[in-house]
């Protein structure tokens, strides 16, 4: 595993990256690059496919927006052979989502070269607009530098959202490309790291000198991930204990809608047609009024707690906990919450993590003869 050096001293950070990344695309294999980029016509980041360099202008990848899962996009850019490589900077969650998807061949890995950053975390959608007011430039600084000196992310009222506060994977694993962050004197360089052939290959090609990985990195990072899993676990502890009976699982998701976002919003939820935008869940009008007439009230929309306990059931063996089902909540329900919790009951009873492989086999795709002894009975 080669590591260099990106030099930042006569930089800003984010024009080093830009620069970097300019480097790769005018690459002749390389014909495009997708990466968060500040939107013109808004003070939004969101992932762009970029193929001309001269466009790479407003590339922002240490900003704290995290409007979508990447690996969404990673996948419909996949899915089919494109024949041209394309590069695509991923947060460490979006690799792992991804992961799972090429796992269910809903994307491929043969075109594309990953490019995974050390993951300072994000603002919910609401917060980051509130953080950013009219200056996003200025926000996105203002937010790595406090993160990286170790002030944190916390400004006023506006902290990081609890699925990065609950992350225990802020290296990026399984990237061809690892720009290391944690650790690091930024206003010198930052670590650029070879972590497949592919991702060799690149850096091989590009003028960066070598440089040894610095000996506080591995101790930052395991400062960082200790708390992390310090409030993960407090997490899953509230959690559980609000939840641990029908009574109180239908008080928790009371004020879901059925608007069906977090669904669309996760990025491993796959299913051309989902069973709850059918005919199956479109009862009859008096079917309603059957069921009012039995319980004396009945709550509206139906079908809320059976909603979630459905996707608990189909998708807490791929959850990478990247939030993005709480960030679509219209009501503010702490899906994420719910879901990281169970999924982390569900994977461990497999022994399974989602991300964790791509050789591993999902959990229920495969039969193994020894497994769930304690449940079945069977030795």
């Amino acid at each position: 595993m080669n590591s260099f050096k990106l030099e930042t001293k006569d930089t800003e950070l984010p024009e080093s990256l830009e620069k970097f990344f300019r480097s790769i695309l005018e690459m002749d294999e390389i014909h495009g690059i997708l990466a968060p980029q500040l939107l013109p016509m808004k003070n939004m980041v969101m992932p762009v496919l970029i193929s001309d360099p001269e466009r790479l202008d407003g590339i922002d990848p240490l900003s704290p927006a995290f409007p979508m899962n990447g690996a969404k996009i990673v996948s419909k850019l996949t899915r089919k052979p494109i024949g041209r490589k394309v590069a695509v900077v991923l947060r460490p969650c979006e690799i792992r989502a991804f992961v799972e998807l090429v796992k269910l061949k809903q994307g491929r890995t043969d075109e594309i070269i990953i490019i995974g950053m050390d993951c300072l975390g994000a603002y919910k959608n609401t917060d980051y607009f509130k953080f950013v007011g009219e200056d996003p430039k200025g926000a996105t600084k203002r937010f790595y530098q406090s993160v990286l000196s170790g002030k944190g992310a916390t400004e006023g009222d506006i902290d990081l959202a609890p699925a990065c506060k609950a992350c225990e994977h802020p290296v990026p694993e399984h990237a061809d490309i690892l720009i290391g962050l944690f650790g690091m004197d930024i206003k010198e360089n930052i670590l650029i790291q070879a972590r497949t052939a592919k991702g060799e290959e690149i850096l091989k090609a590009l003028t960066l000198s070598e440089m040894d990985e610095p000996p506080g990195r591995k101790a930052a990072i395991a400062t960082l991930i200790g708390e992390r899993t310090d409030f993960r676990d407090q997490m899953f502890a509230e959690t559980s204990a609000a939840t641990d009976s029908l009574e109180k699982l239908t008080t928790y998701l009371a004020n879901c809608v059925n608007c069906y976002n977090c669904r669309v919003a996760c990025p491993v939820c796959y299913c051309k047609e989902c069973v709850f935008v059918t005919d199956v869940f479109n009862h009859e009008p008096s079917q309603y009024l059957r069921w009012a007439t039995r319980k004396g009230a009945i709550k509206m929309p139906t079908d809320t707690v059976f909603y979630h306990m459905t996707r608990l059931a189909h998708m807490s063996t791929a959850c990478v906990g990247c939030g993005q089902c709480s960030n679509a909540c219209p009501n503010d329900i702490q899906v994420l919450e719910l879901f990281r919790t169970i999924a982390d009951r569900t994977q461990k009873g497999f022994n399974y993590e989602a991300g964790r492989s791509l050789e591993e086999a999902p959990p229920l795709s495969e039969f193994h003869e020894d497994e769930l002894d304690e449940v079945v009975g069977i030795s």
